[in-house]
């Protein structure tokens, strides 16, 4: 093989490796502006408003309140999750990885921002996180937590979906989920590329569909990322 015919593989393939980036990219954005849209039809909750314990526990509320706080003291663990990733990025760390963490972090700032504004006065706390147990210097740790988050994120949602009354805050719940799904197929083929494991059997129910977990469970998962106290024993009562 000529030198020129060897320059024009390795092209090629530069050539193809920056179009999955942009592909990966376009395809998250133009998620996050599909939940972005969902802004403009969320109103007040009226629901009980959440409040803080004497032993410094944040209750999240009860009703559709309850829901949507739920949702916020998930987006605040994942915000500050990917914002630490970009201020401290992992040993190796590539262009391509930059540009999608990147580009997830900002998904999650607006969602943690939109549900925040949205619950105004009814908003919980800012969460204090804990991620002492997540090496951010490497790659493994870092993706592993990914992985374990936006898999949650996902279960976290359809498991709430049907606590929500008000049918403009589930179409909202919709949207998003969409988003942190995509989210977490990108974060598994980062972790095994080019294989199934974007929508593997761990996160599959019997009948194909992303898995639906309880409120309760999820709070006790993610538990030992935060170090606030979290009540949501009345999340959707």
């Amino acid at each position: 093989m000529n030198k020129m015919t060897r320059t024009h593989k390795n092209s090629e393939k530069d050539q193809s490796q920056i179009l999955a980036v942009v592909n990966r990219r376009l395809f998250l954005r133009s998620a996050g502006v599909a939940s972005a849209m969902g802004a403009f039809i969320l109103g007040a909750c009226k629901d009980d408003d959440p409040v803080m314990t004497g032993d410094k526990t944040v209750d999240l509320g009860s009703g559709d309140t309850g829901v949507l706080n739920y949702a916020y003291a998930l987006e605040q663990l994942e915000a500050a999750f990917y914002t630490q990733i970009i201020a401290t990025p992992y040993s190796g760390i590539t262009d391509a990885e930059k540009i999608i963490l990147t580009d997830i972090r900002d998904h999650e700032i607006v969602h943690r921002d939109f549900f925040k504004k949205a619950l105004g006065s009814g908003a919980i706390a800012d969460l204090e996180v804990n991620f002492s147990s997540i090496d951010f210097t490497k790659r493994d740790s870092v993706l592993g937590a990914a992985k374990l988050f936006e898999d949650t994120g996902v279960q976290a949602y359809n498991g709430a979906g049907k606590l929500i009354k008000n049918a403009e805050y589930l179409l909202l719940a919709g949207k998003i989920v969409s988003v942190e799904a995509r989210h977490a197929a990108v974060i598994r083929d980062l972790l095994k590329p080019k294989s199934a494991d974007f929508a593997g059997d761990d996160i599959i129910n019997a009948d194909g569909f992303d898995k639906a977990i309880a409120p309760a469970d999820i709070l006790a998962a993610v538990k030992g990322y935060v170090k606030t106290n979290i009540n949501g024993s009345n999340v959707g009562k």
